[in-house]
């Protein structure tokens, strides 16, 4: 049997659907507060009603948080395999503890029942956020070395945290495949994360900033964790992207093909810089931050990723980013109709 963790997120879902495709026997974790009926409107994105209907009810749904272990003693019997997609995104600085505590914590908690339970291999879900970086502005790849000494949002140290915890796991007996995707791009969760480019775009999204950094389909990326879990390959660590492209050609393309006005106005640093300082102020009262000060450099930072790895040890091919906006932006329009 397998187990999904995250899924009801945007990666866990697609994920399940595949995996319910191809009649496995699945059991998936999700929390009290969680919406399986997003699950549903997932698959039926891809499939008629009935059919949808049928693959959901395939999964074996278990309520257990990643932090609660006695739940997941009962979550992880006759499990053989586990796909670990559940973590906390956020670039609040307030998140700090959590981060760790979902991420790091849940991760290891995790792993130790993967090594109780002698699984036959695990697939964590990491990020680009986690990856090394360089000096000299090359291409980042699967050898670039994180550097504790530069400066690292609490996500991105509490992704890498919990990839060492992944690389123990290793060490005392499990296999193990680690996917560090990029943006993901793909339908359904459109107030949150990347869905929300969709939903911006649509309420008429005035300004774009020029941030390069690595993209991917929601479907390739849950392509090839099945693949990295299907094949020989073990302890090992792929990046994958489909393309380096800006945020400024995402927004333009998202809006030609929802029909609505392209962003024309570049977000400078002394807004960014000025928003910063609104949010930093509301913080005292409360209100969430999503801005940070690191984050006012790298809205305008220039970083390449490569994908070879994966390319060259499986023969993976990519959708090409336009493919997966064009896709995404009319589930999009199809939702709101």
């Amino acid at each position: 049997m397998i187990l999904v963790t995250g899924g009801t997120g945007l990666v866990g879902s697609h994920l399940l659907f595949k995996l319910a495709q191809k009649n496995e026997k699945l059991r998936a974790l999700y929390r009290p507060t969680s919406d399986l009926n997003q699950v549903r409107k997932i698959f039926g994105y891809y499939s008629e009603k009935a059919e949808a209907d049928l693959l959901f009810n395939r999964i074996e749904w278990v309520t257990a948080d990643i932090t609660d272990v006695p739940a997941l003693n009962l979550a992880f019997e006759n499990i053989t395999e586990v796909y670990h997609c559940a973590a906390l995104i956020s670039f609040d600085p307030a998140d700090e503890r959590k981060l760790r505590k979902i991420n790091i914590e849940g991760t290891a908690n995790i792993v130790n029942q993967c090594i109780a339970n002698k699984i036959k291999k695990l697939c964590y879900v990491s990020s680009i956020a986690a990856l090394g970086s360089t000096t000299n502005g090359k291409t980042i790849d699967e050898n670039s070395k994180w550097n504790p000494e530069e400066q690292h949002n609490d996500y991105a140290i509490s992704k890498y945290g919990a990839e060492i915890e992944v690389w123990r796991g290793t060490q005392e007996g499990i296999t193990a495949v680690i996917v560090n995707p990029g943006v993901i791009i793909g339908p359904g969760f459109w107030n949150s994360g990347s869905g929300k480019i969709f939903s911006k775009i649509d309420k008429g999204l005035k300004y774009h900033f020029p941030k390069v950094t690595g993209f991917i389909g929601v479907k390739d990326v849950v392509r090839s964790m099945i693949a990295l879990m299907e094949s020989s390959l073990t302890n090992e660590q792929f990046i994958i992207i489909s393309e380096n492209i800006s945020f400024e050609k995402v927004f333009r393309e998202t809006a030609n093909y929802m029909d609505r006005p392209e962003p024309t106005r570049k977000l400078k640093k002394w807004m960014i810089a000025l928003a910063w300082v609104f949010q930093k102020t509301g913080s005292i009262f409360g209100r969430k931050r999503q801005i940070t000060k690191d984050a006012i450099e790298g809205l305008h930072e220039e970083t390449f990723y490569s994908n070879q790895k994966i390319k060259e040890k499986l023969n993976f091919d990519f959708t090409p980013i336009s493919q997966v906006l064009k896709n995404t932006s009319e589930l999009y329009t199809k939702d709101k109709s």
